[in-house]
């Protein structure tokens, strides 16, 4: 576990206003959902053979009604449950983003910990590779205005289900 104390504390709070200001200029809008939420939420979105969903959550039986309960280890199912649950998606795709704590039980080391902040947006709703773009795009603006001018960005694809159907098999 870790503490954040000043001045550190301070610079947390201006990465957080810049992230706001930022997603504002793009039309995203803040979505805060729980910590904790029923471990199936993360094993259907995550996959039941990932590390994430084997080895890294921490979950526990609530003692009132025996429902397996499980700390976010990231933010994305919650927001995909809480646009379905609440039809956010009625009138359109939505972009939306998330500011908080994700706990993921990994072995401590330096800089690495259980509980750490994450900062994500989701488009729903949306297809396609303007979508994409537009967070590469995203990413880009906030590093140039944090200052990290010297940033490489790397892109990869998972390729085809048929060709990851494949590399699993093999």
């Amino acid at each position: 576990m870790n503490d954040v104390l000043p001045p550190d504390s301070a610079a947390v709070e201006w990465l957080e206003a810049k992230v706001r200001a930022l997603m504002a200029r793009y039309a995203y809008r803040n979505i805060r959902t729980p910590i904790v939420e029923r471990t199936p939420l993360f094993i259907r979105g995550l996959g039941e053979v990932t590390d994430i969903v084997e080895k890294e959550m921490y979950c526990f039986e609530d003692r009132l009604n025996g429902d397996s309960l499980t700390l976010r280890p990231e933010a994305t199912a919650g927001v995909v449950r809480a646009a379905l649950e609440h039809n956010l998606l009625y009138d359109g795709g939505k972009r939306l983003y998330y500011i908080g704590p994700m706990f993921r039980h990994e072995r401590p080391q330096k800089g690495r910990y259980r509980q750490f902040d994450q900062i994500g947006a989701e488009a729903l709703g949306f297809a396609g590779a303007e979508v994409d773009a537009e967070l590469i795009l995203m990413a880009h603006a906030l590093w140039q205005e944090i200052g990290l001018l010297d940033v490489r960005l790397e892109l990869n694809s998972l390729g085809q289900a048929s060709e990851r159907l494949a590399h699993r098999q093999a």
